[in-house]
């Protein structure tokens, strides 16, 4: 299922501020909030991106704390709520970990923001990788990759035309039950996250696009043919939206220390490395941007959909 504009290769980013890793968060998201987030979507918004990204944990366990955070916003509040004050940008959940609920109560909520955004909803998913996080909400940890398997399923069902959809499986089983206000598309788009083996079949065979994991560059043409093989075995002919995890970028010459992977310099020189994840066979990367405040990455922002992507296809 193609939900992004074919022939070009369209980009997106998850939003700051709503996760705060260490991995990847910069300082000045300690302080930033609501207000912060609405002026990076809108940016985003105006500057062509294909989707803006929310994350997902429930509850975070004191071992883990101090490298993820506690910081996480829910995913369908705050996209819901980015949804009000942009356009046209889509709205993906990257990644739902969709086993932590049952699939019931994840389609009233998407259908939902569907409904509401007027169908911008990209619904990523992916298996979760907390145990106390599972285990707090009696959600089964050791079985997480087969329920997701069946969740992508039930959540197939529940999100598409019928009023009162119908699953019946090993772990969740509905008929008769009606939701209203059904999302506005037709088809939700589901992607798959993840770079586990059992993640890229789940995506093949389920998903309608894959998101990877951190996958590098000279590893994705693997994971790509993979996919491909995949569904050529499964008689699965429609087209999968392939993702990729940019290295971080900056637009220009930076002129403080951004760290030996980010990508910098000009646009023209950024829009040609960006290109080579095209000529792999990726038809959307997922890019973040190295900044100091809000306003630096609004202007990065601004400058890549600008003087950077006119220039990727």
């Amino acid at each position: 299922m193609q939900v992004l504009p074919e022939g070009r290769l369209a980009y997106g980013m998850q939003l700051p501020v709503q996760s705060q890793s260490t991995i990847y968060a910069e300082p000045w998201e300690a302080d930033a909030g609501a207000g912060d987030l609405v002026e990076i979507a809108r940016a985003a918004d105006r500057a062509g991106f294909a989707y803006v990204a929310s994350c997902d944990h429930v509850a975070i366990p004191r071992r883990l704390a101090g490298a993820m955070s506690t910081v996480w916003y829910d995913p369908v509040a705050t996209l819901a709520y980015l949804a009000g004050v942009t356009e046209r940008v889509r709205l993906l959940s990257h990644v739902a970990i969709v086993g932590l609920r049952h699939p019931l109560v994840t389609a009233k909520q998407y259908a939902t923001l569907d409904h509401l955004s007027g169908g911008r909803l990209v619904l990523g998913v992916g298996a979760g990788h907390v145990q106390e996080e599972f285990e707090a909400v009696g959600a089964d940890f050791a079985r997480r990759g087969a329920v997701l398997d069946e969740t992508i399923d039930a959540l197939r069902a529940a999100l598409g035309p019928e009023e009162f959809p119908v699953h019946h499986g090993k772990t969740y089983d509905f008929e008769g039950l009606g939701q209203r206000p059904r999302p506005a598309q037709e088809r939700v788009p589901v992607w798959v996250g993840g770079s586990s083996p059992a993640a890229v079949r789940r995506a093949a065979l389920r998903g309608d696009g894959w998101l990877p994991q951190g996958d590098p560059r000279d590893r994705l043409p693997g994971q790509i043919a993979r996919l491909g093989s995949l569904r050529a075995e499964a008689g699965i002919e429609e087209p999968l939206t392939i993702g990729a995890i940019t290295e971080p970028l900056y637009v220009g010459e930076p002129g403080w220390e951004v760290g030996r992977r980010t990508l910098s310099g000009a646009p023209e020189a950024l829009a040609e490395s960006l290109r080579e994840y095209g000529a792999m066979g990726v038809h959307q990367i997922q890019v973040r941007f190295r900044s100091r405040s809000r306003t630096e990455l609004l202007d990065q922002i601004t400058a890549f959909g600008a003087d950077v992507a006119p220039h990727i296809d």
